[in-house]
């Protein structure tokens, strides 16, 4: 590994042995949000990346994926990868009908690289608007974008922060195809469930019903830290109301994690706070994702 590559100083590394978890899921369940990451050796980070990553490769993934009681999972293209697909497809080739992918494009794709991209297992394409992870992307390109793939089915997945999100609303209004939202449009927890901000989130949801949420990552929005109970009145709010439209994931390796490295065990126990009935948890774990990207 070149000194280019090697690991963020202030990084964490995933949690080398994350515990059983309490919880039982049921049967068929997916981890609909995680990642990989190289092996750098033989899937390079992009040179424009903003954080360079441990590596953390398909065998680990799916090494969890059984430990924690997952039968599917759904691999979200990293941004260290930038849009060099290459790790996430061949982690989706390896897992076979268990994987499916997430990609992230440019405005050039051909639809022969779409092709490819379909047999390998992708079924979307996620277009990232956190300023902090990647360099700004006209709306136009995306929307291109998004009229190509849409002929395959695809869905579009959309990462942003809750402060921007007055600004993008109209832009994911124009979307032909599903969108899922990262993280709920990352709230800011400390402001209560019923704030404006949080509120005009549900209320996308509401008007939008091509518009689906991952109720995922406590340990990001927390501020009190584990067992991060300030996430789930969040979660459970959105679970709640729209129980068709959601999706759940470990978002294992945990992406620039600097404050704690949370425990994938302790974050599936988690799930039952949010989603307390088996019926939710049917729809959440199995239902709504393998209606998404197995159907």
């Amino acid at each position: 590994m070149t000194e280019l590559q090697k690991m963020d100083p202030d990084w964490l590394v995933f949690h080398p042995a994350p515990k059983l978890p309490d919880f039982q899921l049921p049967k068929g369940a997916v981890d609909a949000h995680c990642h990989v990451f190289g092996p750098a050796a033989e899937f390079p980070f992009a040179p424009e990346r903003k954080y360079t990553p441990c590596d953390a490769g398909k065998v680990e993934l799916y090494a969890l994926r059984d430990h924690l009681g997952f039968t599917r999972n759904v691999i979200v293209q990293a941004t260290c990868h930038g849009n060099d697909n290459r790790a996430m497809m061949d982690a989706c080739r390896s897992g076979g009908d268990l994987a499916r992918g997430i990609a992230s494009v440019r405005g050039d794709i051909t639809e022969a690289e779409i092709r490819e991209m379909h047999a390998a297992g992708v079924r979307g394409v996620r277009f990232n608007f956190v300023k902090r992870l990647v360099d700004d992307t006209p709306k136009e390109v995306f929307l291109a974008i998004a009229n190509k793939i849409k002929h395959f089915g695809w869905h579009i997945v959309v990462y942003f922060e809750a402060q921007d999100l007055e600004e993008i609303e109209p832009f994911l209004k124009q979307l032909p195809t599903t969108v899922v939202v990262d993280h709920m449009g990352r709230p800011d927890v400390s402001k209560g469930v019923d704030h404006p901000d949080f509120q005009r989130f549900i209320q996308l949801m509401e008007d939008n019903t091509n518009i689906w949420s991952k109720v995922t990552c406590p340990e990001r929005l927390s501020k009190q830290g584990p067992p991060y109970d300030d996430v789930v009145a969040y979660c459970a709010e959105i679970v709640a109301r729209f129980p068709d439209r959601v999706l759940w994931g470990t978002d294992w390796p945990h992406p620039n994690m600097k404050s704690h490295m949370p425990d994938d065990g302790a974050l599936v126990d988690f799930i039952p706070k949010i989603a307390p009935s088996k019926a939710l948890q049917q729809q959440l774990l199995v239902d709504n994702p393998m209606r998404l990207y197995w159907a």
